[in-house]
């Protein structure tokens, strides 16, 4: 994958995000999901900044995402809320923090991107401490095979355009990691995945 032309297809995306603040269809997701993160808080792929009004008991926030775009909406975001947050402008696939770093890693519509993916759930494995969570919000594979036909077709002119894969099976990337699932729902035709995971050592 060439990152500098993936990140590229996300930086033209940042206008559509910001406009999803006020029309947000994962809005009832997120606030489901994500209103239970606590402590120190890990994001990546923060966008914009979607998720930071779901936000109920954040004690700090790491923020980060490979797009330099995405994260100064997000700083310009983060001022409307309590939590101090810090930002870093890396793709998360490259970075590198101490084990048991996190109360609680979060990412939402971040794992059609990812080059390895599984991998990143490891890292999460790694820097989440025990006892903490790992809060993903995702789509992926529906459960109807026609639903699943359409995403296979579309899934090379989505990538290449807006970098994003429509046909993986997320339950079964989250199963194959290290992490051990504590609950997993699937919503709008089997399309959208709320998974709640804890770290094992």
């Amino acid at each position: 994958m060439d990152t500098e032309k993936h990140i590229k297809k996300f930086d033209k995306q940042v206008g559509i995000y910001e406009r999803m603040r006020n029309n947000d269809r994962f809005h009832k997701h997120r606030s489901a999901l994500f209103g239970g993160a606590y402590g120190e808080v890990l994001e990546v792929a923060v966008g914009t900044g979607l998720n930071f009004p779901h936000y109920k008991g954040v004690d700090h926030l790491t923020a980060v995402d490979f797009s330099k775009k995405m994260l100064e909406s997000a700083e310009k975001e983060a001022v409307n809320h309590p939590f101090p947050v810090q930002f870093i402008n890396e793709d998360v696939e490259a970075l590198t923090f101490a084990d048991n770093s996190f109360d609680t890693i979060v990412s939402s519509l971040s794992f059609c991107s990812y080059e390895h993916p599984g991998e990143v759930l490891n890292r999460f494995n790694r820097w989440c401490r025990p006892g903490g969570r790992i809060l993903l919000l995702e789509h992926g594979l529906g459960r109807s095979k026609v639903l699943q036909v359409i995403q296979k077709a579309v899934d090379p002119l989505t990538m290449r355009t807006i970098g994003c894969h429509q046909k993986r099976d997320i339950s079964k990337i989250v199963g194959d990691s290290d992490l051990e699932i504590m609950n997993l729902e699937r919503r709008v035709f089997g399309a959208v995945y709320l998974v709640e995971a804890a770290p094992q050592r």
